[in-house]
């Protein structure tokens, strides 16, 4: 009897295992320059009018600093003529002059940031609680107003108010005061310019804190209304919070012209006799550039004043960083 054949098993063969995908080295989050040009080409050619404008009258004339440290002479050479290395700063640092007007600027500088500062954030704040549409549009268009004032037209008004027989002077003499001449006072200075940079200024502030405010989640104020919270601490725990990279990022911006003092308004609505008060770096570099001829020891104050500047940005900024965690980069 023949015993049944077995068949053999097929042999099996072990599965190669697949090979990794080729993946190319791509930074993440990132495409290439060259790519995004050419899809979106069309947005990168807006950019190209304000980069030359930047070019052109900011960054090129930076090239002209050196004058700083040359000895410059009207018909002679742009760069000037010979080194005189740190004379000019020398100069203004042993000035009384100078140090004046420094004081000047940093006074002003400060009561133009503490007084204008927070005003558009109250406002924007009032007005993002006016619930009638007609009202709320006619309080903005009167603020935003003074804004697109010539500078020309608000320091005539300036002085047309605030003279002998202006309006002021008018409602001083009906309530039994005395006339005085408010333009021709150091004392009186301070309080003007600050008080007509705030009305200026303040309605054009709020725009930007008016459109923070509508990027917070409602959500937020009824969780905060379910807790029992009223509209003060809503404002407080809730709007406050909500704007307050905004916030950051303009207090950041006017520390960086914190020296720059409003140059065209002092130039107009100042005089000799309030040079006291009156009197900042940009006022007096145009006296002793433009109008003495010594331009190389302007361009040495300038150089100092942009400096002050940008160590100011650079520590508000860094401050605003470890403090807050907003920053502008």
């Amino acid at each position: 009897m023949s015993t049944p054949k077995t068949l053999d098993p097929p042999p099996t063969t072990l599965a190669e295992p697949p090979l990794p995908p080729v993946t190319r080295k791509v930074r993440k989050g990132r495409q290439s320059w060259r790519r995004a040009i050419r899809r979106d080409w069309q947005l990168y050619s807006l950019a190209i009018l304000p980069m030359l404008f930047f070019l052109t009258f900011r960054y090129l004339p930076m090239i002209g600093n050196v004058i700083a440290f040359r000895r410059f002479r009207p018909g002679g050479s742009i760069f000037g003529e010979y080194w005189v290395g740190l004379r000019y700063v020398k100069m203004f640092l042993t000035d009384s002059t100078f140090w004046n007007v420094f004081t000047n600027t940093l006074v002003l500088g400060g009561l133009t940031l503490i007084v204008c500062f927070p005003l558009p954030i109250v406002l924007a704040l009032l007005l993002n609680e006016v619930r009638t549409r007609y009202l709320k549009r006619f309080v903005q268009s009167v603020s935003y107003l003074p804004h697109f004032l010539s500078i020309v037209i608000v320091a005539g008004m300036i002085m047309q108010m605030l003279s002998v027989d202006g309006v002021v002077n008018q409602i001083v003499d009906a309530l039994g005061g005395e006339p005085s001449a408010f333009l021709q006072k150091p004392e009186w200075f301070r309080t003007i310019y600050v008080s007509s940079e705030a009305w200026q200024t303040v309605g054009w502030g709020t725009i930007l804190y008016l459109a923070a405010l509508t990027t917070i989640d409602q959500d937020l104020y009824e969780a905060a209304r379910i807790d029992g919270a009223n509209r003060w601490r809503q404002t407080w725990h809730v709007t406050l919070p909500g704007i307050r990279p905004t916030m950051v990022t303009l207090l950041i911006l006017n520390i960086g012209t914190f020296m720059a003092v409003g140059f065209e308004k002092i130039l107009l609505i100042y005089n000799p006799l309030t040079y006291e008060t009156a009197d900042v770096i940009s006022t007096y570099v145009y006296r002793v550039g433009i109008v003495s001829g010594n331009l190389s020891y302007a361009a040495a104050i300038g150089l100092f004043e942009s400096i002050i500047g940008l160590v100011l940005v650079l520590s508000a900024n860094f401050i605003s960083r470890r403090t807050v965690g907003t920053s502008l980069w």
